[in-house]
């Protein structure tokens, strides 16, 4: 049996047998965050209606759900993805974005945590204000360090019982006991639209590819995007050089050269 310990090892295990990813995402992400996933290697399918979203999850090896884009109809088919995840013990992947801005939105993703997420991930604003505490975010952009979201990160996942992923200059990983710190990317990645809401769709593919080690996973997508992101910057003249690049610098990233560069380190 093949051992995914590593970041490079569980990205090889997801090419080999690439997973379904059922990825309901806002608008905005759709085609990014398809994009991501088949470039990384795995397979999406972005199925979100509430007529079909909890049949579609129990055949699906992950679920994500985003709620950048909300309506009524699309929480109907996020909570039916959801319970139909967890009743197939599939991994799910909650990307709260910028649930604090309205009233809509906060009861939105109270009830999706309700439902207990497997991994949670989002900016430092959105797990700060998600752990209860005062935030500084603006819309869906954060205005707060992930260093300041550390603490509030580590209660969440203590709360939840899920790993939980803050992301931005230097991404910060929690389960509530373990803790990690992963450097890389570019300044170029914030300028990109939905580049985070595709991030999330790859935590999901990883998850699948090693439900046993959602925190292991957690990290490989992050080092991966990481180390791809550094990749893209080297040519770019800006974001837009830089959003057809980073899709092909994780298409030519290997496993060898994800463990040899990934940057990881105990928090």
């Amino acid at each position: 049996m093949q051992t995914k310990t590593t970041p490079g090892a569980m990205l090889k295990a997801m090419r080999e047998k690439p997973p379904l990813v059922q990825c309901i995402t806002n608008y905005v992400a759709m085609n990014i965050a398809a994009n991501v996933l088949l470039a990384a290697g795995a397979s999406p399918a972005m199925v979100h209606a509430a007529e079909e979203a909890g049949e579609f999850a129990a055949i699906a090896s992950a679920v994500t759900i985003n709620i950048g884009t909300l309506s009524t109809q699309w929480i109907d088919g996020m909570q039916a993805a959801a319970k139909a995840a967890t009743s197939a013990g599939k991994p799910w992947v909650l990307d709260p974005v910028a649930h604090y801005a309205t009233a809509f939105r906060r009861n939105a993703v109270a009830e999706l945590l309700a439902l207990k997420p497997t991994i949670i991930r989002g900016n430092a604003s959105e797990i700060i204000a998600l752990a209860g505490g005062e935030s500084r975010g603006q819309g869906v952009d954060s205005r707060d360090p992930v260093e300041q979201a550390e603490g509030s990160a580590r209660w969440l996942a203590e709360r939840q019982r899920a790993v939980v992923a803050v992301t931005g200059a230097v991404d910060f990983v929690t389960d509530g006991e373990r803790a990690v710190r992963i450097e890389g990317g570019s300044a170029l990645m914030p300028q990109v639209t939905a580049l985070g809401c595709s991030l999330t769709c790859l935590v999901g593919a990883f998850a699948a590819t090693a439900p046993e080690d959602t925190f292991g996973a957690t990290v490989a997508a992050l080092s991966t995007f990481a180390i791809a992101g550094e990749e893209a910057a080297l040519g770019a003249a800006g974001p837009g050089s830089f959003s057809w690049r980073f899709l092909d610098a994780l298409t030519a990233l290997d496993a060898e050269t994800l463990d040899a560069r990934a940057r990881i380190s105990a928090a």
